[in-house]
């Protein structure tokens, strides 16, 4: 089985190419923009991998939550490729990506949602197995709902952007954090592989983002609310 898979929730974007069971990736730090890297990349490992288009089964794509244009840059992309390809999509939650890149274990994945919020979920990560234990939510660092139990370990840059609130709420049910762990394109394609070889892919033009939030910015009476504006 052959897939090719795209994140860019954050600003670590990511390509990956899952080629039998065997994985190749691209990715880079892009604070502004990337849509000029995702396709050249793709090409990149399908050369590579001495395959061609045509011979993809299927095309995933972290599906947020996170950065609006991001998620639309993947989405667009994914859904592209698809259908030009005449193939399913997989759109895989990149919290649960996060989590999956995060490694075996309890985690928090937890990443900026901007305004002064976060996204965040948990999960418990067990090779390729990631079982969801609370989902996706967004709120204030300071008013989220956070899991319960001990022995988690917090991923992802919501740590950075509310580390000590976030570290000080949860107290000892922390051992960890991670606050520059991201979303790969590697992880989607691992979750993806399942769900396409089940057949629990979607027609490209059923591939949609998973916004959570609907407002990219807040009025400046928000802002002043929230104390984001002096």
């Amino acid at each position: 089985m052959k897939l090719l898979a795209f994140e860019a929730s954050t600003r670590r974007l990511s390509v990956a190419l899952w080629c039998d069971g065997e994985l190749q990736e691209r990715s880079a730090d892009v604070p502004n923009g990337g849509a000029e890297r995702l396709l050249p990349w793709a090409g990149e490992l399908i050369g590579e991998a001495g395959i061609t288009l045509a011979q993809l089964d299927g095309v995933a794509f972290g599906a947020g939550p996170g950065g609006f244009t991001g998620l639309r840059l993947a989405c667009g992309v994914a859904q592209g490729l698809a259908f030009g390809l005449d193939c399913p999509v997989v759109p895989v939650g990149s919290l649960a990506a996060l989590a999956l890149a995060s490694g075996d274990g309890k985690v928090i994945a937890c990443l900026d949602a901007r305004m002064n919020e976060i996204y965040l979920a948990a999960y418990v990560v067990a090779g390729e197995q990631v079982e969801e234990i609370m989902a996706p939510i967004v709120g204030a660092g300071e008013t989220a709902i956070l899991p319960q139990g001990s022995g988690w370990r917090g991923a992802g840059d919501g740590f950075s952007a509310c580390g000590q609130l976030l570290t000080a709420r949860l107290g000892t049910r922390l051992i960890a954090t991670d606050a520059t762990a991201s979303p790969s394109a590697a992880a989607v394609a691992r979750l993806a592989a399942p769900q396409l070889a089940g057949g629990r892919g979607v027609a490209a033009a059923a591939a949609m983002p998973h916004y959570i939030r609907d407002k990219v910015a807040l009025t400046t009476a928000e802002r002043k609310q929230r104390g984001g504006l002096r």
